[in-house]
């Protein structure tokens, strides 16, 4: 399928609208109380999960687009992938601030007693290179450091659902299924990952 400008503006257009519409449904149910007994959990939680899925949704997106013969979709990838770390971004600053208070020094401590925020931490780290990065102008000047960058991607699909299985202290049903699910992903991209390319 073949999508003129205008075309592609207004999948990109949808695609803003599917990514915003969870933030404006969150601070809905916030507002209106009704965030459950630990508002600040059920913040942090959701926000973790909207970067899961975008990224999920992202990875997604190069199969689909060659299965099904949409060549415009890979086109919303960096779009997707930006959305990903904004979700992440949500995740971190609703964790530093709501739930330790900015108590940064506690932070450090918590990194190194607790496993699954080092995880989350370290897929951040990620993220947020490849987010910097994603820039057009950057994108030439790295030349070929960009790909190799960019195939950091990978890492974080194992790191993310590691960080949500290791961060529940029960129901391990829903962070295991993503864990499958993703490591069934890279298995069927499992060519792209030996070749070095992240499409």
């Amino acid at each position: 399928m073949r999508l003129t400008k205008r075309g592609i503006g207004w999948l990109k257009f949808m695609m803003h609208i599917m990514c915003l519409a969870p933030i404006v449904f969150l601070v809905f149910v916030v507002l209106s109380d009704n965030a459950g007994g630990d508002p600040v959990q059920y913040i942090i939680h959701y926000t973790g999960m909207g970067a899961l899925n975008t990224l999920v949704v992202t990875l997604l997106l190069s199969p689909v687009a060659k299965r099904f013969k949409m060549a415009a979709l890979i086109q919303t990838r960096r779009l997707m992938g930006l959305y990903v770390f904004a979700y992440a971004s949500l995740h971190i600053a609703a964790f530093v601030s709501l739930d330790l208070l900015f108590a940064w020094a506690y932070l450090l401590e918590e990194i190194v007693k607790r496993p699954y925020i080092l995880v989350g931490a370290t897929a951040y780290v990620i993220i947020t290179a490849l987010a910097i990065t994603s820039l057009h102008i950057v994108k030439r000047k790295m030349g070929k450091r960009w790909q190799q960058l960019h195939n950091w991607v990978y890492v974080v699909a194992l790191l993310a659902p590691i960080h949500f299985y290791w961060s529940v202290k029960s129901e391990v049903i829903e962070p295991s299924l993503y864990i499958i699910g993703l490591l069934t992903l890279l298995w069927l991209r499992r060519g792209n990952i030996k070749t070095g390319l992240a499409d």
